[in-house]
């Protein structure tokens, strides 16, 4: 963060400066944190009430661990100055929108915003790749896309910073809305409306009604860049007075891309625009991560970055993220792609896909599933018609874990005449069990699920990679 008074800081988050200190003593650059874990000498700390806990008990250590100033609800018994605020979340908010726009204000910094039911993550680890070979970028680590993790992202920039990077996740109408009061994008990206988080929002035109406010208070002096292959999507054209750049599988798009190959080695593609034809060799693996390049591309050229540039950048990325599309190289010449950061529906049927395209005629393909969790009233449904796709693509050895995965196998069963290729386990040890008998050289094994369903510890120890 950038260097303030703490009278400055007082006046952003709207709090009350206490206990006599020195108004015009300047904070360094230093970074804010909600975790006290994480606080350094010098840094601010945010005390926030969550579900679960209360920052306010966490203060003191984050003063041990080096805090010079506490923003917090209540006064606090402490050796450092304290902000009291009345609502910590509005604050934090506040503090960030300050900051942005003070540093907007002085330089060159433009913001970039992305959403989507899918592929935020990886398109904004796209867009960094790109941007910081051009300036000082700033987009987080992770997924901090939040009330909390999309402020604490946007604090990161100083005075040097060029372009910032953020995401915009929602649970629900206005989320977007009031992330997008904070800090206004010069480009704001919509990837697509699927059924990530469908049980929070209760159907696709709600999901997509709230993804749309990324683009419907934009200036006219943004860009919005919209997905043309999906139809809710580029529907949000039409709420918009931002120039549209459209991003597809088709011509109809300005940046779009044909005749794509998804191997074990990556995934290719031809990538159109502005009349050209460019290959574009990507290391990441699935031909969903196609359109998350297309986006990041055509965002980039919205900030005037040439689409050749954007390319060069893409091809040295060698994952998508931990966790993500992530190709491990096992003992005994089994190969795990480890997916299971998070899961939606279309995420694992995209997850699927890629394995069946990946796998050898001398190879077996094995999907390790668990839950795909947040779908309320669809989770059954959802469930079965993953297990029903499983066996359409032949899938060659299945093992679902945990109770709440169980239609997946169900489905699978009842699909195709299969004779112990499905097995139900109640928990990873389990499952680890069964994978650790069955699995031979050659297996491509790919784990997918949930964060919350933890897979992706078992990838990591199927590969013998240590967290």
């Amino acid at each position: 963060m950038i260097e303030l008074s703490l009278a400055e800081i007082a006046t952003a988050v709207g709090g009350e400066l206490r206990d006599g200190s020195d108004a015009q003593r300047r904070l360094p650059a230093s970074s804010v944190q909600t975790d006290s874990r994480l606080n350094t000498p010098g840094s601010i700390f945010f005390a926030l009430r969550g579900e679960s806990t209360d920052g306010h008990l966490f203060a003191a250590k984050a003063v041990e661990n080096g805090a010079a100033l506490v923003i917090a609800e209540r006064p606090l018994e402490l050796e450092v100055p304290q902000i009291i605020v009345s609502n910590g979340v509005e604050a934090l908010q506040g503090l960030a929108r300050a900051v942005v726009a003070q540093v907007r204000n002085a330089g060159e910094l433009k913001v970039v915003a992305v959403t989507g039911s899918n592929g935020k993550t990886t398109t904004k680890n796209m867009l960094r790749t790109i941007l910081e070979r051009a300036g000082e970028t700033v987009a987080p680590q992770g997924s901090f896309n939040n009330d909390v993790g999309a402020p604490i992202s946007m604090l990161g920039v100083t005075a040097s910073t060029r372009y910032l990077v953020v995401e915009m996740g929602a649970d629900g109408i206005g989320d977007i809305a009031r992330l997008q009061s904070v800090v206004m994008p010069d480009v704001g990206i919509v990837l697509m409306v699927g059924l990530a988080h469908i049980g929070k929002f209760g159907d696709a035109a709600t999901t997509a009604r709230a993804k749309s406010e990324m683009v419907t208070s934009l200036p006219a002096t943004a860009t919005a860049v919209l997905n043309s292959d999906d139809g809710r999507v580029k529907a949000m054209a039409q709420q918009t007075q931002a120039t549209v750049a459209f991003f597809g599988l088709d011509s109809s798009a300005e940046v779009w891309a044909d005749d794509i190959q998804a191997t074990a080695k990556g995934t290719a593609f031809d990538l159109h625009v502005e009349g050209s034809v460019i290959p574009v060799q990507l290391r990441i693996l699935g031909e969903h991560h196609v359109t998350n390049a297309l986006a990041a591309i055509t965002a980039a050229r919205a900030l005037g970055i040439a689409p050749s540039e954007s390319v060069a950048a893409l091809e040295s990325i060698d994952r998508a993220e931990r966790w993500r599309m992530e190709l491990l190289e096992a003992p005994g010449g089994i190969t795990v792609i480890n997916d299971a950061y998070n899961a939606s529906p279309d995420s694992m049927a995209a997850a699927l896909k890629t394995l069946v395209q990946i796998v050898g005629p001398h190879n077996r393909s094995v999907a390790v599933l668990g839950e795909i969790a947040e779908l309320g009233d669809y989770a059954n449904e959802e469930h079965d018609r993953i297990g029903r796709l499983i066996v359409r693509l032949n899938v060659q050895k299945l093992i679902v874990v945990g109770h709440a995965a169980r239609h997946i196998h169900n489905a699978a069963g009842l699909e195709g005449s299969w004779d112990g290729e499905s097995v139900l386990v109640d928990s990873i040890e389990e499952a680890y069990a069964v994978l650790r008998d069955e699995l031979r050289e050659g297996d491509v094994v790919l784990v997918k699920s949930s964060n919350s369903a933890g897979l992706r510890i078992l990838g990591d120890r199927i590969a013998g990679v240590s967290a």
